[in-house]
């Protein structure tokens, strides 16, 4: 069975979980909004990491049910959440939740996700739902506290590498590393595997999140599923950005940090002359070198399990076909 075949029939017994457990409460205001934002699909990349890592550990997925249903629903609640702090009209191509109804709507509704999410814990016993909650609490934060940088980065021109790492590290990667360490919580594999599993998610989490930053510029946009260009009209400090303000030319630098000043009706030629200084400056290749790099780092923590060959080859083929996604 192929890698896109195991994964398809985790996402099935994920959705049918997810359908059986969402129950629709009154006050319908409060849950409809919970149902849709859920229904609308997505990869449902982290609870399949859930499943997965609880069965390459000898656990079994229907155990792990719960802790992915939890993790999803906080990435979930989260989406509502940054929805209504970016303004933004979509999500997944469907309308956002505060459109669809209105911001204190969102608000609320994203307040009762937070709390159902923990409410999934319950299921486990003592131990168990002692050590998941505290991984969950902390990842939770961290993922605030990532969003907050994002934030802070929009109106700062001194931001650094390593800060700008930190960021996609807390708002994207320890979400990852969560869903999977948890499954290996649930399968109860060794306080080594777990935290081993943990940095392998963390590190391909920062890998996977430097490629969008690569894909958004540079990306096909026929299977780029977002707009290609669409940090660049925005004034993204990307790792791109970053790279290039230090390693370009003055006249490169002062022509990007104008660029990244105005935002023109029509774009194309302001999108066009960025990547240029992003190609001439070395930023792509750099780029090209981290995401590698911490592509390596996830699969040196992977050797470092005690898993069977068989598994750690599963796992690496998934991580690989992460990184050499188009889309």
């Amino acid at each position: 069975m192929s890698d896109i075949d195991i994964i398809s029939q985790y996402r099935e017994q994920f959705v049918t979980h997810l359908e059986g457990r969402i129950q629709l409460g009154e006050p319908k205001n409060l849950y409809e909004p919970v149902q849709y934002i859920l229904g609308l699909g997505g990869k449902r990349l982290r609870p399949i990491l859930t499943l997965m890592t609880a069965e390459v550990f000898g656990g079994k997925a229907k155990e792990a049910m719960d802790a992915a249903l939890a993790v999803e629903m906080f990435h979930n609640f989260s989406l509502v959440h940054d929805d209504i702090m970016d303004d933004a009209p979509l999500r997944r191509g469907k309308t956002t939740v505060h459109e669809k109804w209105d911001i204190s709507t969102g608000i609320l509704s994203g307040d009762a996700m937070l709390i159902l999410s923990y409410q999934f814990f319950e299921s486990y016993p003592g131990d168990m739902y002692v050590e998941l909650t505290k991984l969950y609490s902390k990842t939770a934060i961290e993922v605030c506290e990532g969003q907050q940088y994002d934030v802070d980065f929009e109106t700062r021109d001194d931001v650094t590498i390593p800060e700008y790492l930190k960021m996609i590290e807390y708002k994207t990667s320890v979400l990852v590393a969560a869903a999977m360490k948890m499954g290996a919580i649930v399968a109860k594999a060794s306080q080594k595997d777990a935290e081993a599993i943990y940095e392998f998610g963390r590190n391909l989490g920062i890998a996977f999140q430097l490629q969008d930053d690569y894909l958004d510029a540079f990306g096909d946009p026929k299977t780029f599923g977002k707009q290609v260009g669409g940090d660049i009209m925005e004034n993204k400090k990307t790792y791109l950005y970053l790279k290039s303000l230090e390693n370009a030319s003055k006249d490169d630098q002062d022509g990007l940090l104008h660029l990244y000043s105005i935002k023109p009706e029509d774009s194309t030629a302001k999108v066009e002359a960025v990547k240029t200084i992003f190609k001439e400056s070395g930023a792509v290749e750099e780029t090209k070198k981290a995401i590698q790099d911490f592509t390596q780092k996830a699969f040196d923590a992977l050797a470092e399990t005690g898993l069977h060959e068989k598994n750690k080859a599963l796992l690496q083929q998934f991580g690989e076909g992460l990184m050499e996604r188009t889309v």
